[in-house]
């Protein structure tokens, strides 16, 4: 007993060190993390990086010549890495190699659709577009590594860089996982551009932040003939219409009014002949939820409705959830711990003033499923500057990123790795000598 308070008085000041001394070099830090990052050079290789993977933009597990960038990048500031992880996936490593393990995640996949946008460094290539930022989110973490490589003698640990394809509906989260390439990490770091918040300004919460999704793709087959003589045949098109109007009674008759939920029908796709029945028909669309258990009863209910509704009209349904791409995702929780870490730093880096709660949205990400592995957290930096007309939705064709949040982000990235590091490994020493 005696020796146990010796040691409690011996580390007292290290433990008092967490508090003022150490929220002192973390403000020290952060400001010089974000005056680096700002400097002229720094600033305009970033934006650099981001335009050119602009202007090439590759779809989920096509990202062959993205992957090439950023190990050409990572090569010349002489950083390991892991690759191929998920085929064009990338986890670079600074540290010492050792426990505690934090990661940092960009996605770096584009959308398929047509820039709108008349720029000097419009997509080169027609039907696909970085509509949603992962241009952006690969420069800012390259602009991290870059930050954390010159200071990597001061890191107390392990920081993971992990450049992964496929988040646009191809569940690269959950490859990259699949393989095994982050099973030290103890806690992770996301950022996401938003343009509903100004430039340079951050934004998340603690807990559920984003629902889980799921996606469904139906077939439904009939008998097809001519329209004139409708008893002859068994019409998916009355079947389909029929099921996509039920559909709509699970949420408004089915779910608690007070639990969020999403069931759309976006797709319908059948028939070649205002005066032909068809054979069969496509129809297709999305499911969310903000808990495990709505997630599951949303998607158990529209196999039933559906072929349900195709059984009454003579047909048949096949009812497919994309469970081989890793559907459905999980919703989204932020760690509680790790959100107030990060917003502390967040809010030393940029101004408690600038430091917002972000609304909960329907929206999804596969950087659930990290949540579900480990500590993780996800921030949005924001890029809104009506100016540039950079205030334009995800996944809009006149998308736009206002480039100055740049500096904010790598600075962001590398100061919540750095001060998450230092934290655990004070814990780690305090915990092995009590």
């Amino acid at each position: 007993m005696e020796l146990m308070w010796l040691s409690v008085l011996l580390l007292w000041p290290l433990l008092c060190g967490i508090g003022d001394s150490g929220t002192e070099m973390e403000e020290g830090l952060s400001r010089e993390l974000l005056e680096s990052a700002r400097e002229r050079e720094f600033f305009e290789w970033m934006k650099g990086v981001r335009r050119k993977i602009h202007q090439h933009p590759e779809l989920g597990f096509e990202e062959h010549k993205t992957s090439q960038l950023i190990r050409a990048e990572l090569d010349s500031l002489e950083i390991g890495y892991q690759w191929p992880v998920a085929k064009t996936g990338v986890v670079a490593s600074i540290g010492s190699g050792a426990q505690p393990t934090f990661a940092l995640r960009a996605d770096m996949d584009a959308l398929p659709l047509q820039e709108l946008v008349d720029w000097e460094y419009k997509s080169k290539i027609d039907g696909k577009m970085h509509a949603c930022g992962h241009d952006s989110h690969v420069a800012m973490l390259l602009g991290a590594a870059k930050l954390l490589q010159a200071r990597r003698s001061m890191l107390k640990g392990t920081v993971k860089l992990v450049f992964q394809p496929g988040e646009e509906g191809y569940a690269g989260a959950y490859h990259m996982l699949k393989e095994g390439a982050l099973e030290d990490v103890k806690g992770m770091l996301g950022l996401h551009v938003i343009p509903t918040v100004p430039t340079g300004g951050i934004a998340s919460r603690a807990g559920p932040l984003l629902a889980g999704v799921g996606l469904f793709s139906v077939t439904i087959r009939g008998k097809g003939g001519h329209a004139a003589n409708p008893h002859m045949t068994k019409d998916p098109v009355l079947a389909a219409a029929f099921a996509i109007l039920a559909l709509q009674q699970i949420v408004s008759r089915e779910t608690d009014p007070l639990e969020a939920g999403v069931v759309t029908v976006g797709l319908v796709d059948g028939g070649q002949a205002r005066d032909l029945i068809p054979e069969s028909l496509e129809i297709g669309g999305t499911f969310r939820s903000l808990t495990s258990q709505g997630l599951l009863y949303l998607q158990h209910r529209i196999k039933e409705v559906i072929e349900t509704q195709a059984t009454v009209h003579g047909c048949e349904a096949a009812v497919d959830f994309m469970e081989e791409r890793g559907m459905p995702h999980p919703v989204m929780v932020n760690d509680e711990t790790l959100y107030e870490h990060a917003n502390k730093v967040g809010e030393i880096l940029v101004g408690k003033p600038n430091v917002e709660l972000l609304p909960i949205t329907m929206g999804a990400e596969d950087f659930s499923f990290y949540t579900k592995k480990f500590p993780a957290v996800m921030f949005t930096v924001g890029i809104k500057n009506e100016t540039l007309k950079s205030d334009y939705a995800l996944h809009s064709p006149y998308f736009f990123v206002d480039e100055e949040a740049f500096p904010v982000g790598a600075a962001f990235y590398a100061a919540v790795a750095i001060s998450y590091l230092d934290r655990h490994a004070v814990e780690s020493e305090t915990h092995s000598i009590l």
